[in-house]
């Protein structure tokens, strides 16, 4: 499968880890990536608060320049980029005169125009999808060798479910699938599906951190070695904000958060320098050690 690769920000800054082993599982994964090298972010929420028409533009840019690839799929690898990109297309594909309208501005500063074909997916659904994880037992040769891990899917990957539509948002399994395809276990518990904190942490840090401490303890609570996260925001505030939470609580808590493309690779038996553990805040030393364990 060839897609158009959008990597988003994150991976592109302060998530590198995020890219390189993506772009080192994809070809295990059967997925060829054209990565879109002439886009910008997808603007959050924050854009499609203050200035929606601008938004608006802003995404159908990246559409466009998928579509202008060939490719049927736009690949993503954050939640947030894969919701806003989803609204968008739904806008600009249920509307012709927006499409337009759109597309005509987007010739008068130099970028293709957009038709409406392409679709867009997460990495994780294009793992999920189909006989994906049948696909996934054979790719995850080496396996987790039973590492309990706990899946966290964060919000915009699976609301509002209109848009987003590829699982259940209150009972979501795929990650759970992936895990247990990877030769890992499955851990449950209730806040794998809420808000991470990262879209308030600047205007309401004790309010975001009363959200992030959820995961993380129940996850702790619940015997989990480590979590997997498919939303690089949604790692950073489980990685880098655990420090906020010790201050704050006088806990020590030292969960392993690893991204989705990371927790695959390592089952697949990518390089460390793919999969860049050492940019983690939180050590994962101990989940390797226990992989490698005989």
């Amino acid at each position: 499968m060839k897609v158009a690769y959008y990597k988003g920000c994150l991976a592109s800054l302060s998530a590198k880890e995020l890219d390189t082993s993506t772009q080192a599982l994809a070809p295990k994964l059967g997925i060829e990536l054209d990565e879109l090298e002439s886009v910008t972010c997808c603007g959050a929420g924050d854009i499609h608060e203050a200035e929606p028409d601008y938004y608006l533009h802003l995404n159908a840019r990246i559409l466009a320049y998928a579509e202008a690839t060939g490719c049927d799929t736009l690949m993503t690898i954050c939640n947030v980029c894969t919701l806003n990109l989803r609204q968008a297309n739904h806008q600009l594909q249920g509307d012709e005169a927006l499409r337009i309208r759109v597309s005509e501005n987007l010739e008068k500063v130099g970028a293709p125009p957009y038709g409406g074909s392409v679709e867009v997916k997460h990495l994780l659904w294009l793992i999920a999808e189909g006989d994906g994880y049948e696909k996934l037992k054979q790719v995850a040769h080496k396996g987790l060798k039973g590492l309990k891990v706990a899946p966290f899917y964060g919000c915009q990957i699976l609301r509002p479910s209109k848009l987003l539509g590829f699982e259940d948002p209150d009972r979501p399994h795929s990650l759970e699938a992936i895990i247990e395809a990877c030769g890992g276990e499955a851990i449950d518990y209730p806040a794998k599906i809420k808000c991470c904190g990262f879209p308030i942490i600047q205007a309401r840090e004790e309010t975001a951190l009363g959200e992030l401490i959820q995961p993380i303890q129940q996850s702790i609570e619940a015997g989990a070695d480590a979590m997997v996260t498919p939303c690089p925001l949604c790692h950073l505030s489980l990685d880098a904000w655990q420090s906020k939470l010790e201050r704050q609580t006088g806990e020590r808590f030292r969960m392993p958060i690893l991204h989705l493309s990371q927790l695959v690779g390592v089952a697949a038996g990518l390089d460390d320098s793919e999969l860049k553990f050492k940019r983690h805040v939180v050590s994962v030393e101990p989940v390797l050690e226990k992989i490698e364990a005989p």
